[in-house]
C-alpha cells in the first residue's frame, strides 16, 4: 500500500475498462485521481466508486480547449500533477483499403493527437513542481502487423514513438520527467468486445498464470502503470513495456 502516496493522477479514457482499472488500482496505492472521459457521468461513477479525493472532469482528448481547461482545473484543486495516463482509445476494425480518410483522421485525433496534447500541457505543469512519470497507452498494435486495425495501430506506432522522443527531451532538459509506453495485448475490455463483435459479452479471465492465447484483465494492466506511477521506476524511462501474455514472442 502507498506505493504513489500523496501524487496527483489524471488518467484519460478513465470511465471504463483499463482506464478505471488505472484509476481504482493508482487510487488504492494512495495517489489522488483526477478520472476523466468524453462523458462526465462515466467519470463521475468511477470517482465515486473511488471516493475521498478522486475527482471526476469531463475531456475530449482531442480537444486543445479542453486540456487546457483541465489543467487549470487540477492546478486550482491540487496545485501539482504528478502522474499522467494517456488512456482514451477509440478502435475501429478496417484495413488500409476500406478506410476512410475520415476515419482515418478520427482514430489518429484521438489516440494520437490526444496523447501529444496531453504530453504539451502536462510537462511543463509537471516540471513547476517535482517532476514525474507520463505513461502513455500503446499496444501490440504499434509492434505487430494487424491489417484489420490499421488506423488504430498507425496511432499506437506514433504513440511509441512520441513516447521515445519525450523521454529524451526531459533528459536532455534536466527535467525530471519520465516517459514509457505500455503495449497490452488481448484484454477483456468493453473496447475489445467490440472490436471482436461481441459487445457486451464478457470472457472468464482464468486466476493464475495464463495459457497462450488467453485474455488477460484490466487488473493486469493496471499493475504495470502503479509500477511506472511510483518512484520504484525512477531508472526506467523511453521503454515499451508489453503486457501481452508472451503474444509478441512466439514466432507464429
Amino acid at each position: 500500500m502507498g506505493r504513489v502516496e500523496g501524487k496527483v493522477a489524471l488518467v484519460t479514457g478513465g470511465g471504463s475498462g483499463l482506464g478505471a482499472a488505472d484509476c481504482v488500482a493508482l487510487a488504492r496505492e494512495g495517489a489522488m485521481v483526477v478520472v476523466t472521459d468524453v462523458k462526465l457521468e462515466t467519470a463521475q461513477r468511477v470517482a465515486d466508486q473511488i471516493g475521498g479525493d478522486a475527482m471526476a472532469l469531463a475531456l475530449d482528448v482531442a480537444s486543445e480547449k479542453d486540456w487546457i481547461a483541465t489543467m487549470e482545473a487540477i492546478e486550482q484543486r491540487f496545485g501539482r500533477l504528478d502522474i499522467l495516463v494517456n488512456n482514451a482509445g477509440v478502435v475501429l476494425s478496417a484495413d488500409v483499403e476500406d478506410t476512410t480518410l475520415e476515419q482515418y483522421r478520427w482514430v489518429n485525433a484521438v489516440m494520437s493527437e490526444g496523447v501529444f496534447l496531453g504530453c504539451k500541457y502536462a510537462i511543463p505543469f509537471m516540471n513547476r513542481n517535482d517532476g514525474g512519470s507520463i505513461i502513455n497507452m500503446s499496444s501490440t498494435g504499434a509492434l505487430l502487423g494487424y491489417p484489420i486495425f490499421f488506423a488504430y495501430s498507425a496511432a499506437k506506432g506514433a504513440v511509441r514513438s512520441m513516447t521515445k522522443s519525450i523521454a529524451v527531451m526531459c533528459q536532455e532538459k534536466g527535467y525530471k520527467i519520465r516517459c514509457n509506453s505500455v503495449h497490452p495485448g488481448s484484454i477483456e475490455t468493453p473496447m475489445v468486445q467490440q472490436a471482436e463483435g461481441r459487445s457486451g459479452q464478457e470472457k472468464t479471465v482464468p486466476a493464475g498464470i495464463l495459457k497462450p492465447g488467453e485474455s488477460g484483465a484490466p487488473e493486469d494492466v493496471a499493475a504495470m502503470i502503479v509500477f511506472l506511477a511510483s518512484d520504484e521506476s525512477r531508472f526506467v524511462t523511453g521503454a515499451e513495456m508489453v503486457v501481452d501474455n508472451g503474444v509478441t514472442i512466439r514466432p507464429f
